[in-house]
């Protein structure tokens, strides 16, 4: 065990300073100083990536489980959503300048996870179940898009009050666009991670919803994003609204997280 702690640790430390070099390798490019630091931004990310999956996968091995069952496992996985959100839209569309606005969301998640104590614990009843992989794991996933449609939506703000010489992405429209995508697939997510939890729930407690603080926070969160598909879908809404509605999702998925577990008792205080 004190093996699989040892590395672990060392790929996290490595992990965080990584990702803090690429995040400011990314401000630099995007501050337009100097545009040849693309490239070396998205390989650094790569290394950073690496070693956090390292440290995930060690995780798992020394724990006997996936790292999901407390908050620094949660704040693991999900710095680990983002920077992969961010890697699957780089693929997609080669906006490598999206990381510098990323990135630090990616870092802030990984500075939480620092804080919390690393300590396998053996898992609550409640918590061994098959549910926890789906239910946890789409929670990742959402969050994760949720962060990336942040970033994208700060992106969207800047570049509304630049000439177009000076915009981070060129044509705005392309930032409310992608925003959109990001928040369709993070909401279909989140709906996942909501019934999954209902029905979790009726398994573990014999009961589907308590309006226990984190699910009725999960739920305020669902209603923001479910506010904004509406209101683009039936209404045509874009632009600094959209992106503002964006922004503040995310801040209640960071509540929902972060928050609720510090602020507010709940059934699920077994996650710290």
């Amino acid at each position: 065990m004190e093996s699989y702690q040892l590395v672990e640790n060392v790929a996290f430390t490595v992990t965080f300073v990584v990702y803090i070099i690429s995040a400011v390798l990314f401000l630099v490019h995007v501050s337009g100083i100097t545009k040849k630091l693309e490239r070396v931004a998205m390989l650094i990310t790569l290394i950073g990536f690496l070693f956090h999956t390292v440290a995930m996968v060690v995780r798992t091995l020394g724990a006997g489980r996936l790292p999901f069952s407390n908050q620094y496992e949660f704040a693991l996985s999900f710095g680990w959503g983002i920077v992969l959100s961010f890697l699957v839209l780089h693929k997609m569309y080669k906006f490598s300048s999206i990381g510098a606005f990323v990135m630090p969301l990616g870092i802030l998640v990984m500075g939480y996870a620092s804080l919390q104590s690393r300590a396998v614990r053996p898992l609550m009843p409640a918590l061994q179940s098959h549910w926890l992989t789906f239910h946890v794991g789409t929670a990742i996933l959402s969050y994760g898009a949720f962060a990336l449609a942040c970033g994208i939506a700060v992106i969207y703000i800047i570049d509304s009050k630049r000439t177009s010489e000076k915009r981070i992405l060129k044509d705005p429209e392309i930032s409310d666009i992608l925003s959109y995508r990001v928040i369709v697939f993070g909401l279909l997510m989140l709906t996942i991670v909501i019934i999954s939890g209902a029905i979790w729930a009726q398994k573990a407690w014999s009961r589907y919803w308590a309006w226990d603080p984190k699910e009725t926070w999960s739920l305020i969160t669902w209603i923001i994003y479910a506010i904004y598909l509406h209101l683009r879908l039936r209404r045509n809404w874009r632009g600094k609204a959209a992106a503002w509605f964006a922004i503040i999702g995310f801040i209640s998925v960071l509540f929902t997280f972060v928050g609720v577990n510090i602020l507010l008792p709940s059934i699920h205080s077994y996650a710290t």
